[in-house]
């Protein structure tokens, strides 16, 4: 059983995720984009908190913040990400780097926990400047040429630029001790209203979905829009849009019992009210966790491209650009997440996939690791109105750190 001298201090919880919070506020949240003076001040912040848990503090080339323990015994690894999406809510990552900081300051300084809790805090998991940008490099997917070539996808500064400017250029990159750690733990706010709906305090992660996403282009005949007759149009918006709803009505009877897909982002060309689309594009996403089903809905997807081909007049093309693998997380940190929200959270836990990517999924390569998640009033996130109550943050906490003990102690 636990130790009950010592457990996550509520107070001092909320007490750093409102200080967090009071950097690069916007309304009810934050706006804290990767690189950005906030999110810089959010990193310096962290830093020094860090020595305060028994941690030596560091950023590392490409803005990862880490604290690392010279306590003797097993290292656990724990964390999430400071910066936000665009005008955003104040949870997403910063909840799991103060939960990972408290369970630092609680273990290890108690002489009757063996090892410590080590904190990273990962950079541009929000894919301001690419995918996972942070977590990837520590597990060595990240190139030099990719870190060249990355883009800040709103206003387009180079991320060479962005490094420069955060006083980072030719950092080294900090990449995974192979037996280090014994495993990786993160918290997060659900993302969804599963928890809240049912009134529940603990989401215990079995897996993290997969992502596949995809660039889907129309090519028609650009035209007069007055002038052109309908019998002769070939409206590639047209096209785009008879595509989407055939996806939507193909697609549920193939998918799995939580596939989701999405089409983010409609482009035409030339976007004008008098002018016929000559082209149009669509970027697609499928979420599933069982690879099997993804490649049966891609299968699909590409056969709706080819009837969609034989029949015209437009033509279209389906291309895959990001794979994202599922992460399935470790059954014994389920367990230890489990045990810890019977211990405190009355057992008022569940056993549940993540819809959303987390930086545990790039972490779930190279060792063990699990998720615990927290309610989201209204199931509302990446947006400023995004929250949780404290009293849901505070138990949270002390599960997580109670987990963390468990773990370590295994």
């Amino acid at each position: 059983m636990p130790d009950t001298q010592s457990h996550a201090n509520g107070e001092r919880v909320l007490a750093d995720l409102n200080a967090l919070r009071a950097i690069g506020a916007y309304k009810t949240g934050v706006h804290k984009p990767t690189f950005s003076e906030p999110h810089r001040q959010s990193l310096d912040w962290l830093v020094q908190k860090l020595p305060g848990a028994g941690l030596s503090a560091a950023i590392d080339g490409i803005g990862n913040v880490f604290g690392a323990s010279t306590k003797p015994g097993p290292k656990l690894l724990a964390g999430s990400h400071l910066e936000s999406q665009n005008y955003a809510g104040w949870l997403d990552g910063p909840l799991g780097v103060i939960y990972a900081l408290e369970a630092a300051r609680v273990l290890n300084t108690d002489p009757s926990v063996k090892g410590a809790v080590e904190v990273a805090a990962w950079c541009d998991e929000e894919g301001h400047f690419g995918s996972f940008l942070g977590s990837r490099s520590y597990v060595g997917q990240v190139s030099e040429a990719e870190i060249d070539a990355a883009r800040d996808r709103t206003g387009g500064r180079a991320m060479r630029d962005a490094l420069a400017e955060m006083g980072l250029s030719g950092r080294a990159r900090v990449a995974v001790e192979p037996g280090r750690h014994v495993g990786y733990l993160e918290a997060h706010i659900e993302q969804g209203d599963t928890l809240e709906s049912s009134h529940l305090a603990v989401g215990v992660v079995t897996s993290i979905v997969g992502i596949w996403q995809y660039r889907i282009n129309f090519s028609g005949e650009q035209n007069h829009a007055g002038t052109t007759r309908m019998a002769v149009r070939k409206d590639a918006g047209l096209a785009l849009a008879k595509f989407c709803v055939a996806i939507d009505e193909r697609f549920p009877a193939a998918c799995g019992p939580r596939t989701v897909w999405t089409t983010g982002r409609i482009t035409l060309e030339p976007g004008a009210p008098s002018i016929i689309p000559g082209g149009a594009e669509m970027l697609f996403q499928i979420r599933d966790d069982n690879p099997a089903v993804i490649a049966r809905l891609e299968e699909l997807l590409r056969t709706i491209a080819d009837e969609a081909n034989a029949k015209g007049p437009c033509t279209v093309t389906v291309e895959k650009i990001r794979t994202g693998a599922p992460a399935m997380m470790n059954a014994g940190f389920q367990d230890a997440i489990e045990a810890a929200s019977k211990a405190l959270a009355d057992g008022r836990s569940i056993r549940m996939p993540s819809g959303a990517g987390h930086d545990a999924q790039m972490l779930a390569t190279v060792m063990p690791a699990g998720m615990l998640f927290v309610p989201s009033i209204g199931g509302i996130s990446h947006h400023w109105t995004e929250n949780t109550a404290d009293a849901d943050i505070v138990t949270g906490a002390q599960v997580f750190v109670d987990a963390c003990r468990r773990i370590l102690s295994g």
